[in-house]
């Protein structure tokens, strides 16, 4: 769709949001070559603890090795591609063993042994390991990437941040690889991921359906998304001492936040799966696994420092963005219902207040799925 209105910035067609062939096209250029938070650090705390995940087309599984080192791999028997670990979350005590024929696997992926190998002097141990991927830990999580080249972590994640807060250093200040997950909420939700990113980068939207979220944001009924300005970020009302439905309760704030960063929100957006949301007394981690073109998974972690207790308080604190996300996901939802109308064929269109997601997100989208 193309515009003459210059307050008018022109989405993708309806078909990017509905079409799987585009889907697979993400799949291969997106997924599989960006680098994807699959887990937090904690849910893999010692040698023998993994957890399995769904990357682009492929299914991966993170565990920790015996030297202390998180490492990643395809989920997958090299011998008649059996599914290696079944659960979500698991424990192995030495090896990763395939269920079906017994090949084994040491966690750093090696073959250890087979059935009647021995008898084999011609197969190379050495080619038959799982498929190993790239990986990084940053922020408390564990990042993969499938390609075989991966983009610089750098650029595509620490930057992201950086350049959000205009500060190399602002980051630091949360201490996110020292936060325990309080709780973890998983949601699945009825449309497309791209639908679900567009929603986080904007507040157009936030007048109309966060009734709690802009009573302790007040600056979030004039629609502009000012958590994506440069080093600027949203202040709580006067008389709200945490962020909660109502205001009150909280942790105080994290001992390293500093003045400026007091009694404020910040958002950011790491293309293309992770927003990350910090408020002085705790962080709010969202990961976005795409499984259809219109379904996503969205896993959401509220991080909160050690000592922090369960409980009535704990439930206080995460009530707010649980509900932030219940509306949001609605009405992405809604959305997806006529992202094959005839009437969105050639797409919908980015007010002013919007036009940071074309230049943010479909820019850097449009790209990446068009380089082959």
């Amino acid at each position: 769709m193309t515009t003459t209105v210059p307050s008018l910035m022109a989405t993708p067609p309806g078909r990017y949001y509905s079409d799987p062939e585009i889907f697979e096209q993400e799949r291969d250029r997106i997924f599989h070559r960006s680098w994807f938070a699959v887990t937090h650090v904690s849910d893999v705390p010692t040698p023998g603890k993994f957890r399995t995940a769904r990357v682009g087309r492929e299914n991966v599984v993170v565990v920790r090795g015996h030297d202390g080192a998180v490492q990643a791999f395809l989920n997958v028997c090299r011998h008649r591609g059996f599914l290696l670990c079944k659960e979500e979350y698991g424990e192995v005590r030495r090896n990763l063993r395939c269920a079906y024929h017994s090949w084994t696997y040491g966690l750093d992926g090696r073959l250890v042994s087979a059935p009647h190998l021995a008898k084999m002097p011609d197969v190379d141990r050495g080619d038959w390991g799982l498929k190993r991927l790239h990986v990084r830990e940053y922020l408390g999580y564990v990042w993969v990437c499938l390609a075989e080249e991966p983009p610089s972590f750098e650029e595509a994640v620490v930057h992201a941040i950086t350049r959000r807060f205009d500060d190399e250093q602002a980051i630091d200040s949360w201490q996110m690889a020292e936060l325990k997950v309080g709780r973890r909420i998983s949601y699945t939700v009825k449309a497309n991921w791209k639908i679900i990113v567009e929603n986080f980068m904007e507040c157009y939207h936030c007048a109309s359906i966060h009734p709690e979220l802009t009573s302790v944001l007040p600056e979030c009924v004039q629609g502009y998304a000012a958590q994506y300005y440069a080093g600027r970020g949203l202040s709580f009302r006067e008389d709200a001492e945490a962020f909660s439905v109502d205001g009150t309760g909280g942790f105080g704030k994290l001992p390293g936040i500093t003045e400026d960063q007091d009694r404020t929100y910040w958002g950011v957006t790491i293309n293309p799966q992770v927003f990350i949301n910090f408020v002085p007394d705790h962080v709010i981690f969202h990961r976005l696994f795409p499984i259809s073109a219109e379904r996503t998974i969205v896993e959401c972690d509220w991080l909160f420092a050690e000592g922090v207790p369960e409980g009535a308080r704990l439930d206080h604190s995460v009530e707010l963005f649980h509900r932030v996300n219940r509306q949001d996901f609605e009405v992405c939802e809604m959305c997806q219902l006529n992202m094959k109308s005839s009437a969105y064929e050639t797409g919908g269109v980015l007010v002013p207040h919007e036009h940071h997601i074309a230049a943010d997100f479909h820019s850097w989208y449009l790209g990446a799925l068009e380089t082959a």
